[in-house]
């Protein structure tokens, strides 16, 4: 992964059909908040609560969207 001082996390569940075409329940990306992606996970299982999350690394730290 290149290094850049901005960095978006997006976190989202994917829904019936595109759990059944892309095998992962979930994805996460990882982009310089230029739509530019610079790395994306998919994980076949998660029970995490929230349909999508969006977080910001910034400077080494990690922020919620109202933080930043």
């Amino acid at each position: 992964m290149n290094r850049s001082e901005f960095i978006t996390i997006d976190f989202k569940k994917l829904s019936a059909e595109e759990r059944l075409n892309k095998g992962f329940d979930a994805i996460i990306t990882y982009s310089d908040g230029n739509n530019t992606i610079l790395e994306k996970q998919g994980y076949r299982a998660t029970d995490f609560p929230l349909d999508e999350l969006q977080l910001f690394f910034v400077n080494n730290t990690l922020m919620l969207p109202n933080e930043y």
